[in-house]
């Protein structure tokens, strides 16, 4: 199995062998062998330089996170002399 990134493509590359189990007689099989891969485009706003990959009990479990200047943060308000801190959080996000 293989992850890549590419700018902001994801590319996930596996290939599922048939079961050799010498002694089983298959009746039908539902699951496709081979190669396959998914591409998938993500959105702004990751830190795609810590996703971070685990394989257990066979599932692959990817982790985005979702990046420092993306996330919702408390703005202080300046009123001349005093400064306030405002009551709502604001999401900035940059064009």
């Amino acid at each position: 199995m293989q992850v890549d990134v590419d700018g902001r493509v994801l590319t996930i590359r596996a290939e599922r062998s048939p079961r050799t189990d010498a002694d089983v007689q298959w009746l039908r099989r539902e699951r496709a062998t081979g190669t396959f891969e998914r591409r998938l485009t993500l959105g702004d706003g990751l830190d795609l330089d810590r996703i971070a990959a685990t394989w257990q009990d066979g599932v692959l479990t990817l982790t985005i996170p979702v990046a420092e200047t993306a996330k919702p943060r408390r703005i202080e308000i300046n009123t001349g002399g005093q400064v306030i801190e405002s009551t709502k959080t604001a999401a900035i996000t940059r064009s």
